[in-house]
């Protein structure tokens, strides 16, 4: 008994050992009867073509359910986690379209060599659909190895792929479905991978996305959306705002940005950054994009029949939309359709758009700009900003992103990017646009700056057709201290805490003329100088809440312009010194005053104001014209660029008529408006001996044969040469060209001599 106990401790249990020998016996005629299922599966797929995708060479959908079916069999059975993937080329379309369908396949076909190379020899990769393919892994450890996969299959698909000299990159993301805990059998996980794919694409593709409940929520808002999205147009639910753009230099409304916007049967009023990234999902950017172009353009054609000619709309241009091949055409032709100036629309391109193709961008702008419409580069100072690119494309404005505008007056960095961008763009010609101005704080930088156009909340939010109308009727402008060359009138500022000192001052100053503003406060007075422009400041020191000297420190940092005085009767010697240091104080005055002096001193600051005012405003007018002179070379390069380009295709067109004259079987002689031979093709030649010796000769003078009988110079007639008779037609040039003189024409004549 003993030892029976002992062997059945030590592992030697007859009955384990038959447990343990079934189980391996089990295994193995598992293991031989999936072999021999691969096997003939294999076989079967090697004797039909259509389990194979024939561009990629990858298993098709049909193979993609047999074997996912088999993998899930095999997991079940196990007990082994499954992970399928759903990956897509979310940029394909666009690759299609800008540069066409060869070079679509040969992305589609490089990356179904880099994901199979990613993937285990048991692991299956499909194609799915036109830019999606699909991966079983069939026995995976964990979900972090899953990802870790997917980080590797993204990092394959980073470097691009050649193309006619230049590289197409693909834009991968993917969607991860697990079993069994996102689904028992093949198609709930093939729908689920899907929607983690659109999840992932969401967020920019690069990225992989795991299935949850709530992206399953989140997939079907999507769906129901995308259903009303495709409804949208056809019910009329997409509509147009307008926000204006104030021109810094003269104060009024220089144009306006259409702003698309929908409104759903049920549902609040969407912007476009709601629902325009699924409109290109589901490829419905260039319907939407067209339709924004015709409704500006009806919009634009009725502002202009109601009297209203100089009206500007600006629209912006999603990067798929642009790099259509037909994008220009159907510009060019929704202008005509509405008799609308090009030079009426503008056209905002972002820097993505460029990247994706920098050839075919250049080309596209090139034609835009032969059309006569105007061309900005749209959301610049964030992501890739590159300032080669004005050089490089022939923009007329430049619009610094809301997102640098929104931090020039707190933040150094955005302040010098914005004065670099403007700075720049004015060297080259370009004239600057600023989007996203809420303050005036804002505003009043960019003027300084030189800035040209405003955008913003500031002057104006987006406004209905009807609203917009009304603005234009009104006419709004921006107040004139915001104006860039302007001459402002004095204004003073009197902070005091007591109250008989600030009476006091005004009665003693009212008689100078100045504009006097009164505050009891340093935080009352700072509160004021941001609703007001302020020269001068005569603040007192010993105040509740903040001392004078903190206060002008503030004004100093915030207003750097305003001369700042202090008069006080009390001194706390050490802060007002700092102050002083540090240039926050102009002058320090005591009280009780002398009127006379006091009002000296006022007077000599505002001399100093408007000097350093004078100053500016010089250098803004030396700026304005150095702009304007920098726009106009543009221009006349642009112009001189053009008529280069005219010529060159004259002169082929010249070289192709010379080459078809010299080989037409027909005698023909050119004529100038003199009636010297300018031009004698092969069979004149051979007709007449003396050939080429004839150029620059009068014709009737050395080739009197022509004007036989008494014809003349007419332009019908008969002539003998050579024993034979001719008909001789004379065509005079210049009625559908620039060209002068006359084509003379030599045929058998057919009636009798």
């Amino acid at each position: 008994m003993n030892g029976k106990i002992k062997r059945m401790a030590a592992g030697h249990d007859p009955r384990q050992r038959l447990l343990e020998r079934k189980m391996r016996t089990d295994e193995l005629a598992y293991q031989t009867a999936v072999a021999g299922e691969r096997q003939a599966s294999a076989d079967h797929d090697a004797a039909c073509p259509v389990l194979r995708d024939p561009l990629t060479g990858l298993a098709s959908s049909i193979l993609l359910n047999d074997r996912l079916t088999q993998a899930l069999g095999c997991a079940a059975h196990r007990g082994e986690l499954l992970a399928l993937l759903c990956l897509g080329i979310d940029n394909l379309p666009q690759v299609r379209d800008g540069l066409g369908q060869e070079a679509a396949a040969r992305l589609l076909a490089d990356s179904a060599r880099r994901l199979q190379a990613c993937v285990k020899g048991h692991d299956t990769v499909a194609r799915l659909g036109d830019h999606e393919f699909a991966v079983v892994l069939g026995a995976a450890d964990n979900a972090d190895d899953v990802g870790l996969l997917c980080e590797e299959l993204c990092a394959a698909m980073a470097p691009g792929v050649a193309w006619q000299g230049g590289q197409v990159h693909g834009h991968l993301s993917i969607g991860i479905a697990l079993f069994p805990q996102d689904g028992p059998d093949a198609a709930t996980l093939l729908r689920h991978a899907g929607e983690a794919r659109a999840g992932a694409r969401a967020r920019h593709g690069g990225k992989y996305q795991f299935y949850s409940a709530s992206l399953n929520q989140r997939s079907r808002a999507r769906t129901d959306m995308e259903v009303a999205l495709r409804l949208a147009i056809a019910r009329d639910e997409l509509q147009l705002q307008y926000q204006p753009l104030a021109d810094l230099q003269s104060g009024a409304i220089a144009g306006m940005e259409a702003l698309l916007r929908w409104q759903p049967p049920t549902g609040a009023l969407a912007d476009a950054g709601h629902f325009l990234p699924l409109a290109e999902d589901i490829d419905l950017i260039a319907a939407i994009g067209n339709w924004v172009l015709r409704r500006a353009c009806r919009d634009l054609r009725d502002w202009r029949a109601a009297g209203r000619a100089d009206v500007r709309i600006a629209i912006n241009v999603a990067p798929s939309q642009f790099h259509q091949r037909r994008y220009v055409d159907d510009v060019a032709a929704i202008l005509a359709e509405f008799d609308v100036a090009p030079a009426a629309l503008t056209l905002e391109i972002t820097e993505v758009a460029l990247m994706l193709d920098s050839t075919a961008s250049a080309d596209s702008l090139t034609r835009l700009k032969a059309l006569g419409l105007q061309l900005a580069l749209d959301d610049f100072g964030t992501g890739q900003s590159s300032l080669n690119n004005l050089t490089r494309y022939p923009f007329d404005q430049v619009k610094i992103d809301r997102e640098v505008v929104r931090g020039i007056v707190d933040d150094s960095g955005a302040a010098a990017l914005s004065k670099t961008i403007i700075s720049m763009a004015h060297n080259l010609g370009i004239r600057v646009v600023a989007e996203g101005v809420e303050t005036e704080g804002q505003c009043d930088f960019l003027r300084r700056n030189m800035c040209d156009l405003v955008q913003g909340y500031f002057f104006a939010p987006p406004l209905a057709l009807d609203g917009m109308a009304l603005l234009l009727d009104e006419p709004r402008r921006l107040p004139p201290h915001l104006l860039r060359v302007k001459r402002q009138p004095r204004s003073l500022l009197l902070v005091d805490d007591e109250h008989n000192i600030v009476s006091a001052l005004k009665r003693l100053l009212r008689a100078d003329g100045y504009q006097i503003f009164t505050a009891h406060s340093g935080q009352e007075g700072l509160d004021l100088l941001e609703r007001h422009p302020v020269d001068v400041i005569v603040s007192d020191q010993r105040m509740p809440g903040m001392i004078g000297a903190d206060f002008l420190r503030k004004a100093k940092q915030l207003y750097p312009a305003t001369i700042r005085i202090m008069l006080s009767g009390y001194t706390e010697l050490q802060s007002v010194t700092d102050a002083v240091n540090e240039g926050a104080i102009y002058k320090f005055l005591t009280k009780p005053w002398e009127d006379a002096l006091l009002r000296g001193h006022i007077a000599e600051a505002f001399r100093l104001k408007e000097i350093a005012d004078e100053n500016e405003r010089l250098n803004l007018e030396v700026r304005t014209a150095n702009h304007e002179l920098a726009a106009a070379n543009r221009r006349m390069e642009e112009l001189l660029l053009q008529k280069q380009q005219q010529i060159s295709r004259d002169e082929i067109s010249l070289s192709v008529a010379h080459e078809v004259l010299q080989r037409l079987p027909l005698p023909v002689i050119g004529l100038d408006d003199q009636g010297m031979i300018a031009f004698i093709n092969g069979a004149a030649e051979r007709l007449f001996p003396r050939g080429a010796s004839l150029l620059g000769n009068e014709v009737s003078m050395v080739l009197p044969a022509l004007f036989s009988a008494g014809a003349g110079a007419q332009a019908l007639h008969r002539a003998d040469i050579g024993g034979a008779r001719f008909d001789v037609a004379v065509y005079p040039m210049g009625e559908r060209s620039a060209a002068r003189g006359s084509l003379m024409t030599l045929s058998r004549s057919e009636a009798a001599p």
